[in-house]
């Protein structure tokens, strides 16, 4: 079966290079580049979910350079990489709302049973495969943190 979110991927970059829009082809083509250097070290083909898991790690990449480049005063290269953020974003399902992540993170809460800080491992692992690639992880984080304490 043809992996849907990568045939997607590519048929952006053929968009891409006929309306000769370089900025966007340049981040799908480092999508494509990414997806297939795990595909070549692990040696098999990505289905989406783990494309989602390739995409969310560029996400997080891309968020880490913008908030070292506005500490260094580089606007002009988190401009590049906030750019870069919203082409990543466009291949990941719909993020989601503060009041949907606290909804799931409330059950999760609920369902691990978790007390305290030191549980939140299990509360992660019940969300993460749920809100990959729809949730910025380190914000989770800090929800079921505030949760459990």
């Amino acid at each position: 079966m043809a992996d849907l979110l990568t045939d997607r991927i590519k048929d952006e970059m053929k968009s891409a290079m006929k309306s000769g829009d370089k900025a966007r082809l340049g981040v799908i083509r480092l999508i494509l580049s990414a997806v297939k250097q795990v595909e070549v070290d692990e040696r098999i083909v990505l289905d989406d979910e783990r494309t989602i898991q390739v995409l969310d790690k560029m996400l997080k990449q891309r968020r880490e350079s913008i908030r070292q480049f506005a500490d260094a005063g580089r606007d002009d290269l988190v401009v590049i990489e906030e750019a870069e953020v919203l082409v990543i974003q466009d291949f990941l399902p719909q993020a989601l709302t503060d009041a949907e992540i606290e909804a799931m993170v409330n059950t999760a809460v609920a369902e691990s049973g978790a007390t305290s800080v030191k549980e939140m491992g299990k509360v992660m692992a019940l969300l993460k495969s749920k809100m990959q690639g729809r949730a910025d992880m380190s914000v989770v984080s800090e929800k079921i943190k505030a949760a459990l304490a």
